[in-house]
């Protein structure tokens, strides 16, 4: 029993659970946010499951294609094809199983769009972003970042099975996040990544570079964060916590300029998750007080 749980959690970690776990998030917000009504059934829990298993599909691929990497890096070091807990072959199957199986949820109960869509980021990460955008360019995560901004445009698409100008928003908003949520990651671990051969801004331009770019795309965010109020989508409630929110992502890319420790990156990388949790919260929130859930389709 103790090696069938051990093999599980191997298979597990292939998935990045609390990254997929913020993919579905945001889908599932974008299914809320998609109708004044709560979601159709079939759409919320296949829709949810689907996107998972893509979420989690490309997720073990990265990990495959970046065993080589992965090995050099602490962060990944211990990464279970790294120490050959597992095979590439077992993992190479296991992947595909997820995406095909994916697909065929999305595409047998949800809709059609959905799965395409949905395959198209599991491709643009594991392979575009994996293959070549991480080794070609150290603006990779900016690229990249358009297949991690695409699961509220899902969660959308889903319930709707048109991709909406609001879910464009919400795809905005993830897409110019994710830089500066990345590089302070990729500050604190430019040594890993320099050592892996891989083009990280902090590791191409510098640190202090890297630093002044974390700032201009939080400025950049903070206005995009306003948008759902400027164009109608949201109201006062959500106003106010991008506000606070964003001021709050303010300092920190303020305050990582003259950081008080070599930490602090670490502090900017984990404030920006609960930015981006906290902001789609309180876009639901407000939706909720905006179009009150009398009714379910």
């Amino acid at each position: 029993m103790t090696a069938i749980t051990a093999r599980a959690g191997q298979y597990l970690e292939l998935t990045k659970p609390r990254v997929v776990a913020l993919i579905v998030f945001t889908a599932i917000i974008g299914m809320f946010l998609a109708t004044p009504a709560l979601p159709p059934w079939r759409a919320l829990v296949f829709g949810s499951i689907g996107i998972w298993l893509a979420a989690a599909s490309a997720a073990a691929i990265n990990h495959l294609l970046d065993r080589e990497r992965d090995a050099v890096m602490a962060r990944t070091a211990a990464r279970p094809l790294v120490t050959g807990e597992l095979r590439p072959r077992e993992v190479l199957v296991f992947a595909l199983a997820l995406g095909a199986a994916s697909m065929a949820l999305l595409a047998g109960f949800v809709n059609g769009l959905t799965a395409v869509l949905t395959f198209a980021s599991l491709i643009g990460y594991a392979v575009i972003y994996t293959v070549y955008l991480k080794r070609a360019t150290p603006q990779n995560i900016v690229i990249g970042g358009a297949a991690g901004a695409a699961p509220p445009v899902l969660g959308w698409v889903a319930v709707t099975g048109e991709v909406h100008p609001h879910a464009l928003l919400l795809f905005l908003i993830i897409f110019i996040w994710t830089p500066p949520h990345f590089w302070a990651l990729a500050i604190f671990r430019r040594d890993d990544y320099s050592r892996a051969q891989v083009p990280m801004l902090p590791v191409t331009h510098g640190v202090e570079y890297t630093r002044w770019h974390v700032l201009y795309y939080t400025v950049l965010l903070v206005v995009v964060s306003l948008l759902p109020f400027i164009t109608g989508m949201s109201g006062t409630v959500y106003l106010a916590g991008a506000l606070v929110l964003g001021l709050g992502f303010l300092w920190y890319a303020i305050r990582l300029l003259d950081p008080p420790s070599e930490r602090f990156a670490m502090d900017v990388f984990n404030y920006s998750i609960i930015y981006l949790m906290a902001l789609f919260a309180f876009l639901l929130v407000d939706h909720w007080i905006a179009e009150p859930v009398i009714r379910v389709y």
